[in-house]
């Protein structure tokens, strides 16, 4: 094994409290009042749903509207859904505000266990890449967070054209670091986009599950099992 990869969310940092709460800090500025519960369960059922956030055969200077636009569809449809839409007077105006808001480290908190754990792989001579399903904003998060000294390659879907599980965005991942599918493995939190994801295109993974389990713990139980 000779790379590592890492999935974003949910494995690295995640939302602070919960993107209702996020979504309701943000509101509070345009003067107005939301229920972080409702938010939180009519986003959660519509980002699940909605289509791979990846635009094969884009042009690369169109990816950035094609993010924001995307965000903006399940903004408006989150906030229809939880009954919110027309507190608005202006939710677009909203809405850029919000994403910009993303696109800081200030909805985001880094785990505490991620820093010891990643000076460590690097002492034992692994080198190390993201693999997300993210936007273009994701750079600036790491910037904020402290993470971007740690990756040689960040691969996002929103550039590659193709989401986790989608095998080709760790083939791509992979020729980034000229690296053969087993030397490499893949942590990440979810079951279906990052451990059966990595291993459908011949990776090694972990399933890395929060809060109860740390990077290092995930990782180390890994490599017991290899034995």
């Amino acid at each position: 094994m000779k790379v590592i990869f890492f999935d974003a969310v949910g494995t690295l940092f995640g939302v602070r409290g919960s993107v209702g709460k996020m979504y309701c800090l943000v509101a509070q500025e345009f003067g107005v009042a939301l229920d972080p519960d409702t938010i939180d369960r009519a986003f959660n059922s519509l980002f699940r749903a909605a289509p791979p956030l990846a635009f094969p055969g884009c042009a690369l200077d169109a990816i950035p509207r094609q993010e924001y636009e995307w965000w903006h569809r399940l903004g408006i449809e989150t906030f229809k859904r939880s009954g919110d839409y027309s507190k608005f007077t202006d939710f677009d105006r909203f809405f850029a505000r919000l994403y910009d808001f993303f696109a800081s480290g200030a909805p985001w908190e880094l785990y505490e266990d991620v820093p010891t754990a990643l000076a460590q792989l690097r002492s034992a001579g692994y080198r190390m890449g993201i693999i997300s399903n993210f936007d273009s904003r994701i750079f600036s998060v790491l910037q904020s967070l402290q993470l971007s000294d740690w990756f040689e390659h960040v691969i996002i879907s929103s550039y590659t054209g193709a989401a986790k599980p989608d095998r080709g965005i760790f083939t791509y991942a992979l020729e980034q670091f000229h690296a053969l599918p087993e030397e490499a493995f893949h942590v990440g939190d979810s079951q279906r986009e990052d451990y059966e994801g990595a291993k459908a295109a011949g990776l090694s993974a972990v399933w890395l599950q929060r809060p109860n389990q740390t990077l290092m713990d995930g990782i180390q139980n890994f490599f017991q099992d290899l034995r």
